[in-house]
């Protein structure tokens, strides 16, 4: 049965949103129709909407919902109508990226969460006109009130949690937690320098302090952004300058184990190398346009160091979410500090107010 719901729709380049009516199918066998209670926004909504990546619009953005399960197709055995999730990237699960643990490194990853469509190219979602939406954007389209998502991006969450919160569980917290938990690992007590003090940048602050790492070194251009790194567990704050490895290097005498790009500028994950000690390693997750390249120095390379992409924290979500929400419930991982709500009738206020730094990690509130 098609039912009608509200979305923010992107018409053109570089926005704004419109607050429309939109018309949605109901869920296939392997589907789940959710109500979403909030979204977080991400850098990535907004680079999408500047058409810097897919899809192009007319489109449904949003991939940060978290909500409640209204409807699951024939064939969905692991969730059930009122169950609390947070929705997910989604990976095609035969590849063998996603067989071995790894589903955020997917084969099919790009046309699966960048196609505006299902796999076979069709689309649940359409205008009060009839006519087609780009929209299964990372497989649900939260802004959106109601959304359809494959069964295996919607991880279910425990209901002691606060669902109005989870929303940027599914991406960017996921995505900076998990790139020090998961992918770098580091051991207790190793060095860690995070370049960038946005969401993802703060969860990995907050990931390295749930990992032991000794010192916590923030580096980022805005002092308030410093102040709540160093709030989350930081040790050091260090304002982004050409000098700023310099200053990495003096902390840590002679080098950080472990360097984090939450930035993805060339500069940025330049200087992240640079900063680290020899058989250091560093990690890249700030997302930007395609064609950018970096110049590295290939003798400080060989000296043991490396550099690692990382996608989504190279997580299995369906395990690491709701380890995550285990942790805040816990007060171990407390990412509500950094999040800021606004009604879903203002989402262009949110994002005007994510671009000029007002907020780090703004949620709208359906």
């Amino acid at each position: 049965m098609t039912i009608t719901s509200t979305a923010a729709v992107v018409r053109g380049k570089g926005g704004p949103f419109h607050i429309e009516d939109v018309q949605i199918g109901e869920p296939r066998a392997d589907e789940v129709r959710v109500r979403i209670v909030a979204s977080g926004i991400c850098h990535t909504d907004i680079i999408v909407r500047d058409q810097v990546l897919p899809p192009g619009p007319p489109a449904i953005l949003g991939h940060e919902g978290a909500g409640v399960v209204e409807a699951v197709g024939s064939e969905v055995r692991s969730l059930a109508p009122g169950d609390h999730v947070v929705l997910a990237p989604v990976s095609c699960s035969r590849c063998r990226n996603c067989v071995s643990g790894h589903p955020m490194n997917c084969d099919a990853f790009t046309p699966l969460n960048f196609g505006g469509r299902r796999a076979d190219g069709s689309t649940a979602y359409r205008d009060s006109h009839g006519a087609e939406l780009n929209a299964h954007f990372f497989g649900q389209s939260s802004f959106s009130h109601h959304v359809i998502v494959p069964e295996r991006g919607a991880v279910k969450v425990s209901e002691r949690a606060p669902l109005e919160l989870l929303g940027p569980l599914g991406c960017g917290l996921q995505t900076g937690a998990g790139a020090v938990l998961t992918a770098l690992a580091p051991p207790a007590g190793a060095s860690i320098a995070v370049f960038g003090a946005g969401g993802v940048g703060l969860a990995a602050v907050m990931g390295a302090v749930i990992a032991g790492c000794d010192p916590i070194i923030a580096v980022d251009l805005n002092a308030s952004r410093l102040d709540m790194a160093v709030e989350l567990g930081a040790t050091h704050a260090v304002k982004a300058s050409d000098d700023a490895e310099a200053q990495i290097h003096a902390i840590t005498g002679g080098g950080a184990d472990f360097a984090l790009d939450a930035v993805g500028l060339p500069a940025t994950l330049r200087q992240a190398v640079t900063a680290l000690n020899v058989g250091g390693t560093a990690g890249l997750v700030g997302a930007n346009a395609l064609g950018q390249e970096v110049s590295l120095d290939l003798m400080h390379l060989l000296f043991g160091r490396t550099v690692k992409g990382i996608i989504e924290g190279d997580t299995v979500p369906g395990l690491f979410i709701p380890r995550l929400v285990e942790l805040f419930l816990r007060g171990r991982f407390p990412f509500d500090k950094i999040i800021e709500r606004y009604p879903f009738t203002e989402i262009n206020t949110a994002i005007a107010d994510t671009e000029a730094g007002r907020a780090i990690k703004p949620v709208v509130l359906y």
